[in-house]
């Protein structure tokens, strides 16, 4: 959305020429926390030098008893672990052990399929979309910890794989998350067609971008925030479609949006004069061009899909060499997608929250 960046500790005026719905608007499986300080290391000690002499033999003296050393039981060694896993080392760490198991072992099952580009989408009836929602999703709150996709992943892959025909083809990629995505959609109070979006892209991005280290919360952050998953005034469609479409208003210059003329002949927003925000992720139109991608297999490439949508946003954020496991760059991507200071708060928040709720 903006181009703006910055970090979060230094307070910052709003920047009135860059509103919620002035770009897309608005895994870690949340937002990092502030960076540790790297400790000094210690200085290397020499190496021993020993003089070996003529060889000589010498009675075998008797070794004198070393004390056992009694290892931890299995609660101790939980214990332990579950105390490293709470503190700021053991909350950056571990998302990331675990993602990698998760990876190896759905690459190697081949239950990870890659989206190719495909054709993009039109008007199904040959015209374009009315404008219908508008307005801002609430942004929740609460601080929680950390999380990232963490089990009931399926080991089978879909029949189909993406194609670059622009031909549809049968079989949705992000299914194979079917029963992952059922069980943490009812902790988090997501729609499981969304969780399957938001854990998909996540798998993918670890595959095409394995630098970023973006989470699933990060993008359901974005998504809650933006559109509440596909449901501001509409109904999210098993499908992935939101019925209406969800469209921001004009952005015309006016109400603190920033002016911005059309720049898709109306066929994305509906609207000849000025570019409107489009879809669950909320995406203008110019913006949509440069990272659109077809996630669900189905031949199209689709702003209002929320698949689509999901892995567009996520390969935004990952632009360039970021890392969403660092702090800085964590927050200087969700300042990228919209340069406003409590928006970038609530996307925190939220993605803190769902990291905490899909852990219970």
């Amino acid at each position: 959305m903006a181009d703006g960046e910055a970090t979060p500790p230094t307070e910052r005026p709003l920047r009135s020429a860059t509103p919620e719905w002035a770009g897309p608007l608005g895994s870690s499986g949340a937002a990092p926390e502030q960076e540790p300080e790297a400790s000094t290391p210690a200085p290397k000690s020499e190496p021993a030098t020993v003089t070996v002499g003529p060889a000589s033999v010498v009675p075998d003296a008797p070794k004198p008893e070393r004390p056992r050393r009694r290892m931890p039981g299995p609660r101790q060694a939980a214990r332990a672990v579950g105390s490293w896993a709470r503190r700021p080392s053991g909350r950056l760490t571990l998302p990331g052990v675990l993602l990698l198991v998760l990876v190896v072992a759905g690459a190697g099952a081949g239950a990870i399929v890659i989206p190719m580009t495909a054709g993009s989408r039109t008007d199904a009836a040959g015209g374009t979309p009315s404008p219908e929602a508008t307005g801002t999703a609430q942004a929740p709150d609460a601080l929680g910890p950390t999380g990232i996709p963490t089990g009931g992943f399926p080991t089978t892959v879909p029949t189909a794989t993406p194609t670059a025909t622009g031909a549809a083809s049968v079989g949705r990629p992000a299914d194979v998350l079917a029963g992952w995505a059922t069980q943490t959609a009812t902790k988090v109070d997501i729609p499981w067609v969304a969780m399957q979006a938001y854990g998909y892209a996540e798998l993918v991005l670890a595959q095409t971008r394995p630098g970023c280290q973006l989470r699933w919360t990060t993008l359901a952050a974005i998504g809650k925030v933006e559109s509440n998953h596909g449901r501001h005034n509409a109904t999210l469609g098993t499908d992935g479609q939101s019925a209406p479409r969800i469209l921001g208003p004009a952005l015309d210059g006016t109400n603190n949006t920033q002016r911005i003329l059309d720049s898709d002949d109306g066929v994305l927003d509906g609207d000849l004069t000025y570019d409107r925000a489009v879809g669950p992720m909320q995406f203008i139109p110019s913006t949509w061009r440069l990272h659109e991608i077809d996630a669900d297999n189905d031949g199209l490439k689709d702003p209002n899909d929320i698949d689509d949508a999901t892995l567009a946003a996520g390969n935004y954020l990952c632009q360039g060499t970021r890392n969403l496991s660092s702090g800085t760059d964590w927050w200087n991507a969700i300042y990228s997608y919209n340069d406003v200071k409590p928006y970038a708060q609530a996307v925190f928040d939220a993605a803190n929250d769902y990291g905490a709720k899909s852990r219970t």
